[in-house]
């Protein structure tokens, strides 16, 4: 009777494909493809929107565990509402501060999985040197492969109410502007 007795060699080869499937990606935001946008009731008339179009950062997923990371950075200096007196405004101690607050970042260690697909991401937002707790809620994710980058790339559409007093915005409040804000994100990152 025959024994096989494992080496080291044959249990590596046969762990490999399992430990490679397990392994978590690290993803690079794309800029051209990930956008943070607000939205706020004017006078519960019409709705005030202001897309943050410059940003970086990295996600890290895990989809046989199912965990994921997130580091993502806008920069307050990129807002664009099409009012340029209104992006003014924004940037001022009013509201972004961007003089002494340049960047915001979300920072989350929590992804929220229903089968393969990502359902929320748990985080920090810091925005004015403040930082609070965020949950995003997953309005689509998937991941695919670019036919045009020959890589994976995973991204989806998330979405979250901040209250902007928490982060010290509150100019016009007392004016009647609301202080719930809708916050919409696209994002796109491409496997490294």
């Amino acid at each position: 009777m025959h024994r096989l007795i494992p080496t080291a060699a044959t249990t590596a080869l046969l762990a490999a494909p399992l430990l490679a499937q397990a392994a978590p990606a690290t993803y690079a935001v794309d800029p051209t493809h990930t956008f943070a946008r607000y939205e706020i009731p004017h006078f519960n008339t019409s709705t005030n929107r202001g897309l943050f179009a410059k940003n970086s950062g990295s996600v890290v997923l895990d989809k046989q565990a199912k965990t994921g990371k997130a580091d993502i950075t806008l920069d307050m200096s990129a807002i664009v509402t099409g009012v340029a007196p209104l992006d003014t405004h924004l940037k001022s101690a009013d509201f972004f501060d961007v003089a002494n607050h340049p960047t915001a970042r979300f920072v989350s260690e929590q992804f929220v999985f229903e089968g393969d697909k990502v359902k929320k991401v748990v985080g920090q937002l810091t925005l004015r040197g403040k930082t609070n707790p965020v949950t995003l809620d997953a309005l689509r994710f998937n991941c695919y492969e670019s036919p045009m980058l020959k890589r994976e790339v995973c991204g989806g559409d998330f979405e979250t109410v901040i209250k902007r007093s928490e982060y010290g915005a509150d100019w016009g409040i007392k004016m009647g502007f609301a202080d719930d804000v809708r916050v919409t994100i696209q994002i796109e990152a491409i496997k490294q």
